[in-house]
């Protein structure tokens, strides 16, 4: 079977680069050829993809790094006998949490890919463009926004921004369309999910499941900015789904409107409305639940 190596070698700060010597040395030890088309940009690697999983039938990418090359990547393989295998190396590694992966267990991953047969998962759609994880709307959609215009490379700028954002951050009225349901809400946060979670282990939708057909839809409803930061740290266990202003929904296709922007697996989706679907059984890939 053709192989294919997508990596980040500068994601998780470094991590991409040690684990994709790691994941080299052992295909190369087991004898398992391979092509490497990490590109030497975010672009250039969505090029590469595009064109070497266009000569394919069927085969394998190991794709070595986070939720964005994740995102590159499932835009191209989604609904294709081409099988996606993630040697989780980001700061987040959201998807691979979903996956029931080990996060520092590189080998343990690839030597299941190799050996083992994939199976089919569900991803999220989005204005044509496919989500593995969550998308969100509100504020920490806006937070992202904060945090992309300041310009320093440490994780901090993500306090900075929600800390500079908080203060001004006002709730919005959203139209929300569930399959045949229409909801109309004031919220500060609303999460799509395809997946469990996000930012690097908030269980935004603990419930969620990447083969149920359903994505789970977390409304958060006006609280008090003191009330949010209290209750806060509890989305890191999922326990924030039982505040009486946190409301669960499942649906296959919801559609969102209002004077907002959505991110969907870190990446800018932009401006509302927007349209959501379940996509059964689009992606191959492993799995370690």
């Amino acid at each position: 079977m053709k192989c294919l190596l997508l990596a980040n070698p500068t994601s998780g700060g470094g991590k991409g680069l040690r684990v994709m010597n790691q994941v080299t040395k052992h295909l190369s030890s087991l004898g398992v050829q391979f092509q490497d088309i990490s590109g030497t940009s975010y672009e250039s690697a969505a090029v590469n993809l595009r064109e070497a999983v266009a000569m394919l039938e069927a085969g394998v990418v190991i794709v070595v790094g986070g939720d964005g090359m994740v995102h590159l990547a499932i835009q191209e393989l989604a609904q294709k006998d081409v099988a996606l295998l993630l040697i989780p190396a980001g700061t987040g590694n959201d998807f691979a949490r979903s996956l029931g992966l080990p996060l520092n267990d590189p080998l343990a991953v690839l030597n299941q890919g190799l050996n083992d047969r994939a199976s089919r998962i569900d991803l999220g759609k989005v204005n044509n463009r496919y989500f593995a994880e969550i998308l969100s709307t509100g504020f920490d959609s806006l937070v992202s926004e904060r945090a992309n215009r300041i310009r320093m490379k440490s994780k901090r700028k993500y306090d900075l921004a929600m800390l500079l954002e908080l203060p001004l951050f006002k709730p919005l009225a959203y139209e929300i369309e569930l399959d045949d349901r229409r909801i109309e809400t004031e919220a500060m946060l609303i999460a799509i999910a395809n997946g469990a979670s996000y930012g690097g282990g908030m269980k935004v939708c603990p419930d969620a499941s990447l083969t149920d057909g359903l994505f789970d839809l977390m409304i958060l409803e006006p609280v008090s900015k003191f009330e949010l930061l209290r209750v806060f740290p509890r989305v890191f266990k999922g326990t924030h789904i039982t505040h009486p202003r946190v409301r669960i929904e499942r649906a296959r296709s919801v559609t969102v409107k209002a004077p907002a922007i959505a991110y969907a697996d870190g990446e800018r989706i932009g401006s509302l409305p927007i349209h959501a679907s379940i996509e059964r059984d689009a992606l191959l890939t492993w799995t370690m639940r």
